[in-house]
């Protein structure tokens, strides 16, 4: 199988470091920087701040960490667009998406919504796959896209762009966690998002992808797909537990990230297991069915 090609690789993206802390993206979103950069958030977290101009009302959407200089950039987000919160939304549980969110919450005097009950808190809102918010003088579609965790959320907007958390990211690949991670889900999530043709990917980290958010899509199937071969192959030479199928299979990236890597493995053996192709044994090893 040929190796996939991210296209992202010729479209002049920020390097890594260079994001600015805050940058208004189209008419509907400006997006703030949370300052928690690191091998798994990359840049940091992509707080998102939503609404209509002139309707002076926004939502603020994946706060992040609840850190006084990431609290004081958001509000002077909110101030530049003459715009109060009127909610918060969490794309997933994660703490670097969510932490933020209750405390936040409380200060803005607002609802926290999100698809985990723990998330939203005793006076917020479950939303349900497929609702249509209509919030800050704009519509959100409620898009659910289970996978990398089971609770995970996108949010489409009506300029047809898709807030999509950890789904995809700017730069990478993302990790199916395991055991709350699913790859079948995953994949279906990654179908339904491209089936909505969105005009740009507003990920949870790392720069906005507004070339070819199709093409970025196309290329995160055909990444799983060629992993999945990657491991096969592995195991077929004699690889047999995860951390040697880690080893062999991602090689080429830093080991800081082994540990997501080794995660995302699991996820896929069990898709792989389910579907007759490996055994998974009672010591922890795998070999091929």
């Amino acid at each position: 199988m040929a190796i996939p090609i991210d296209p992202r690789g010729s479209w002049g993206l920020p390097v890594p470091g260079a994001l600015p802390r805050t940058a208004d993206l189209e008419p509907l979103v400006a997006r703030v920087l949370a300052p928690n950069p690191s091998p798994m958030t990359l840049d940091g977290t992509n707080t998102y701040v939503v609404g209509a101009p002139g309707s002076g009302q926004a939502v603020v959407v994946d706060p992040g960490p609840d850190e006084p200089g990431h609290l004081a950039a958001v509000e002077a987000a909110l101030a530049a667009r003459d715009a109060r919160c009127v909610a918060v939304l969490v794309t997933h549980h994660h703490g670097d998406h969510a932490d933020a969110a209750l405390p936040w919450g409380t200060r803005f005097g607002v609802p926290v919504a999100a698809a985990a009950p723990d998330v939203a808190g005793a006076g917020g809102r479950v939303l349900a796959a497929g609702e249509r918010l209509r919030l800050a003088g704009t519509p959100i579609d409620v898009v659910p896209t289970p996978g990398h965790t089971a609770d995970h959320l996108a949010f489409r907007l009506e300029s047809g762009a898709v807030l999509v958390g950890d789904h995809v990211l700017g730069r990478g690949t993302s990790v199916v966690t395991h055991p709350e991670g699913d790859v079948v889900a995953y994949l279906e999530s990654l179908r339904r998002v491209h089936a909505l043709g969105p005009s740009a990917l507003y990920c949870g980290h790392g720069p906005e992808l507004t070339e070819d958010p199709g093409a970025v899509l196309d290329f995160y199937l055909a990444h799983r797909a060629h992993r999945e071969q990657q491991l096969l192959d592995a195991l077929a030479a004699g690889a047999g537990s995860v951390d040697e199928l880690v080893a062999v299979v991602y090689a080429e990236v830093s080991r800081a990230v082994w540990p997501a890597a080794a995660q995302s493995t699991r996820a896929t053996l069990a898709k792989l297991a389910a579907e007759g192709r490996v055994e998974l044994l009672a010591d922890g090893r795998v070999r091929p069915a």
